[in-house]
């Protein structure tokens, strides 16, 4: 039953859901041109699968540690400010102002909008894109992050567009508007350009800030080969919700700046300005080759979010002129850029299909677009009493990827839901409303109606059978879902099951088995109180709306991914991402055929089992911390 093989070309089709993007046409592309951005799409999902007949996708034979790339990058001799620190997430005395985590999805704002400045924005990336700990054992020594990544490896760089900033100190403010490169291992900002002191205030509300991001193939693909472009937007869908989450604890909002297009944010960031760094070559080479391509090593710009105070949407309308935000853009090239980015390893492999598919789903600019912000939806809450009365803070930097679950851990029914309850990402709505829109926080931040559903095989939920179930994130999807999946599935409603939340037991029967062979004959995927593969409409997505959704659709899980994280350390136990699994055999188990749906990402929960032998340390030490 686990062993079929479907391929792209069998696609079958489904009707759209209701979304917010604009039509395919708004990118002024031919239809050949976009027919082979999409094929391009399609054939790297394809050729990159893991399969349990015909073996893994292809990747390095064995990790070659002397060129491990720098996982910190820096724009040498560029103006560096130092953010503020905060206290440590175990000095509750010092933290008695910050939210608490469960109220960061309530309706109600848990903070008024706080002033923009040099301490606020120092919060912001402190609580989402900061360095969480430094771990070490025997002679090895390295950091986490507060936004998670594969394999540690983080491809995701950050960038902040700012007005000038406000501070008690005048040497740790900007006194300019200007662009920023964030530097996490530091906690501090790399000044790339200062701004035109109209370019922010032109297009954007008073107090709004840009906040971006871009990915580094090469340090995934240093270790996961061709699959890495997945795991790459995986990472970016983790910083996003990490970076929405944190803005919410500031009162503040956050929405994707969607109608931009890749020349645009490359050139909002300066990547590859003021310096002399090497372009990819015309012709690539035509299979993964060794060598010495120090191009690799470039930023590919991803997205930028706009984030500003909460309320002010409703409060005031605003929109954003895309085609005019487009054509100033383009003049930030002839700003004077600070700064060479450091070198990450001195020799490389250049997985050819990676950068071939990353240049066919890039984003044209869409001028046509529309940037709106739908009030804020809060999400549905059974009892505070099921969280541990943490802090945001506490909960953000506390997050960890368990590397085991104890295989015993049972989860309480009431706790399950709940979890399943912040999962929606149109939030706690009226009756006979459904669920697809994003209204609720962090799905918000996306200007698409949701294309990931969650498969779950529940191992150890108190009061909850064992068996397959499926949290229907879109409702538009369920009767297409219901045609592509197994018929001979229940589609019931459990026990207890709260109003308004679309899950359904889809099979009884204890699964922990084929979890572990889904996810590569993983234990963790067996040992957790539950795990789960998600699963996007595919194929329609792309001929709909353009072969640019083929990183957006793994935002998306990633953005799903980072909630179930918080969620876990929020009731006290763990998750961890799962980016290796054997693709069809999960199409199989649910009786999907062709691309219609396709499973993206997967996870776990459960109770971690710690290694006593790895020492934790501070972040940042300081003065005053004995590390």
């Amino acid at each position: 039953m686990l062993s079929r093989r479907t391929t792209v070309a069998a696609a079958s089709s489904s009707p759209g859901s209701a979304g917010t993007q604009s039509a395919p046409s708004s990118s002024g592309e031919c239809e050949p041109e976009r027919r082979r951005r999409r094929q391009q799409a399609e054939t790297y999902h394809e050729q990159t699968k893991h399969s349990l007949t015909d073996g893994y996708a292809r990747g390095p034979r064995g990790l070659d540690w002397a060129n491990q790339p720098n996982p910190f990058l820096r724009f040498l001799s560029s103006p560096l400010v130092p953010l503020q620190h905060f206290p440590l997430p175990e000095h509750r005395s010092h933290g008695k102002d910050l939210p608490l985590y469960h109220s960061v999805f309530s309706a109600v704002s848990p903070a008024a909008p706080q002033p923009l400045s040099h301490a606020s924005i120092s919060q912001l990336f402190y609580d989402s894109l900061s360095l969480s700990a430094w771990k070490t054992t025997g002679a090895s020594t390295w950091s986490l992050r507060v936004n998670p990544s594969s394999g540690n490896l983080h491809p995701t760089e950050a960038y902040l567009l700012s007005p000038p900033l406000p501070s008690s100190s005048s040497t740790a403010a900007s006194s300019s508007p200007f662009v920023a490169h964030y530097a996490p291992k530091e906690h501090a900002l790399d000044i790339r350009a200062v701004l035109p002191p109209d370019f922010l205030p032109r297009f954007f509300p008073s107090s709004s800030i840009l906040v971006g991001f871009s990915s580094i193939f090469w340090r995934e693909a240093w270790k996961y080969g061709e699959r890495a472009f997945r795991y790459c937007n995986h990472d970016v869908g983790h910083a996003i919700a990490a970076v929405a989450i944190a803005a919410r604890a500031l009162g503040w909002d956050a929405r994707l700046l969607d109608g931009l297009g890749c020349t645009d944010l490359s050139n909002l960031f300066g990547l590859g300005m003021g310096t002399s760094s090497p372009h990819p070559p015309e012709q690539l080479p035509s299979r993964p080759t060794r060598g010495r391509f120090p191009w690799v090593e470039m930023e590919h710009p991803d997205c930028v979010l706009l984030v500003f105070p909460a309320g002010l949407a409703a409060g005031s309308e605003f929109s954003v002129d895309y085609a005019s935000l487009s054509g100033e853009i383009s003049k930030l090239r002839s700003l004077d850029w600070f700064g060479s980015p450091n070198a990450l390893s001195k020799d490389h492999v250049c997985w050819d299909i990676i950068y071939k598919t990353a240049e066919a789903v890039e984003k044209p600019t869409t001028a046509v677009d529309r940037f709106s912000v739908d009030p804020f939806c809060g999400s549905g809450l059974l009892s505070e009493g099921l969280y541990k009365d943490l802090t945001v803070r506490e909960v953000v930097r506390r997050r960890r990827s368990a590397v085991d679950m104890d295989g015993d851990h049972a989860l309480k029914k009431e706790t399950f839901y709940q979890m399943m309850l912040h999962c929606l990402p149109s939030g706690d709505l009226a009756r006979g409303e459904k669920q697809g829109r994003p209204l609720a926080l962090p799905f918000r931040v996306l200007p698409w109606d949701s294309e990931v559903h969650a498969a779950l095989f529940v191992h150890r939920v108190v009061g909850l059978p064992k068996g397959v179930y499926f949290l229907v994130r879109n409702e538009d999807h369920l009767d297409s879902l219901r045609k592509a999946m197994r018929s001979e599935f229940e589609w019931e409603k459990p026990d207890g099951c709260p109003d308004g939340l679309p899950l359904y037991r889809l099979a009884w029967g204890d699964c922990q088995d084929l979890a572990k062979q889904l996810s590569c004959h993983q234990d963790i995927a067996a040992d957790g109180c539950f795990s789960l593969g998600m699963v996007a409409r595919f194929e329609p997505v792309l001929r709909e709306r353009d072969a640019w959704m083929y990183p957006r659709l793994f935002w998306e899980t990633g953005v799903l991914g980072q909630v179930l994280y918080l969620e876990a350390h929020a009731v006290g136990i763990s998750a961890t991402g799962i980016g290796c699994y054997f693709d069809d055999a999960v199409h199989d188990v649910l009786g999907l055929k062709g691309a219609e749906f396709q499973s993206l990402y997967h996870f776990t929960v459960g109770r971690a089992v710690q290694d006593k032998r790895i020492m934790s340390l501070p972040a940042y030490p300081g003065p005053d911390i004995d590390a």
